[in-house]
């Protein structure tokens, strides 16, 4: 659990390389900073009371304060593993995935808000949804499937990094000008190092070494190996040129449909599961182009989309006899754990949608959301941090 933990939060650095290299050079720094920042203000906050808030017994909804500032939090026994540990372990997955919120708005959120956002966002909406799937809440009561965060992390970002786009707006540029990667190398080895994180992300949420986390772990093998394999005939049939760009952004799918399933279905029903999730988010990538919405990095496709398939085809895939903590799937006898399924996705897209639609409207209130207009056009990491990615960084972010 240990290096389950620090693998988990080696997550959140991938993810600045896989971000940072999809945006132009000009603001490659800012990129990886929305990722890096959250390891802080949402590390902090989660000892100070998100942990409290996630997992005391409070009541169906939320937890209580008894835990805050890590009250009663030492080396005594949570489960399987010491109590600190298991809160240290929790605290890599609310960072991570408050940092999946920027790739939505990155390029033109001012960084002062967007850190206000994720601090408060951590508290407000993801320790009560995680309180509802993992903290003994109205969801877990039901027997809601998750087991390392499809609904709790992926559709949670996916919903808020939709809101934070439309709030925030369009990048200038978008969509008249080619907004190309500025560096598909550091998108790989972002993609890479996510998939060795996700080992701990899915594996460690056995909460020990065993029969379990093999099977999670063999799971987040082959599910990101067979989105893969769908992902590149896809491309090859759209365009003929299978791309590194969608390689990368398929291993991601693979691992978001994956998260939930990883402990409560086969690894043959894992192959089946990636192969299935690689077409909703192909599709939803190119139908996002078509529109106006500058989901700058495609969050919406790759974890909201991905997440909801991925919880829902848990219903279907699911076998108790894996686990005897969750309950068979559709194909298994089971056709009501669907239901319950899409029961929790429902209840995650409304509470993050509007939680996080009123915690941008209130921070507008008091900070400007967008630097100005000529910062953009700069770049914000001159702007913003008076650093530049590149020496010889030309103006226009490209190279």
């Amino acid at each position: 659990m240990l290096i389950s933990t620090a693998l988990v939060l080696l997550m959140t650095p991938a993810l600045a390389f896989f971000y940072g290299g999809l945006v132009r050079s000009k603001n490659t720094l800012n990129t990886m900073m929305m990722s890096f920042i959250s390891m802080g203000f949402v590390g902090v906050l989660w000892a100070l009371m998100g942990y409290s808030l996630a997992f005391t017994t409070g009541n169906d909804w939320i937890g209580d304060l008894s835990n805050a500032f890590l009250n009663g939090v030492g080396l005594e026994a949570k489960g399987t593993i010491p109590h600190m540990l298991f809160m240290a372990y929790q605290a890599t997955f609310c960072i991570i995935t408050a940092a999946l919120i920027s790739g939505a708005i990155v390029e033109r959120m001012r960084f002062s808000a967007y850190v206000l956002f994720i601090s408060l966002w951590s508290l407000v909406v993801y320790a009560p949804i995680a309180h509802w799937v993992w903290g003994g809440g109205w969801l877990a009561k039901m027997l809601a499937l998750d087991f390392a965060g499809g609904t709790v992390v992926h559709v949670n970002a996916g919903v808020a990094a939709l809101v934070a786009a439309i709030v925030v707006g369009k990048r200038q540029e978008y969509p008249s000008s080619s907004l190309l990667p500025h560096s598909v190398p550091l998108v790989l080895l972002g993609s890479g190092l996510l998939w060795f994180g996700w080992f701990g992300f899915n594996a460690g949420s056995a909460l020990g070494a065993g029969e379990l986390a093999s099977l999670a772990f063999v799971n987040t093998m082959l599910a990101p190996a067979a989105t893969l394999v769908v992902w590149t005939f896809l491309d090859a049939m759209r365009s003929g040129k299978p791309t590194a760009v969608g390689a990368a952004t398929a291993i991601v799918v693979g691992l978001v449909a994956i998260t939930p399933a990883a402990g409560f279905i086969s690894p043959m029903s894992a192959i089946a599961l990636g192969a299935i999730a690689a077409v909703p988010s192909y599709v939803g990538l190119i139908i996002r182009v078509k529109t106006s919405l500058d989901d700058s990095l495609d969050v919406v496709a790759a974890h909201g989309v991905g997440g909801t398939v991925g919880a829902l085809l848990t219903g279907v895939f699911a076998q108790k006899s894996l686990n005897s903590a969750g309950a068979d799937g559709l194909l298994f006898g089971n056709p009501g754990q669907l239901a319950v399924q899409a029961t929790a996705i429902g209840a995650a897209i409304v509470y993050s949608g509007v939680l996080s639609f009123v915690l941008l409207k209130l921070i507008g209130l008091v900070l400007p959301l967008r630097p100005t207009r000529t910062d953009e056009t700069v770049g914000l990491d001159v702007a913003l941090h008076g650093e530049e990615a590149y020496l010889h960084a030309e103006g226009s972010g490209g190279g």
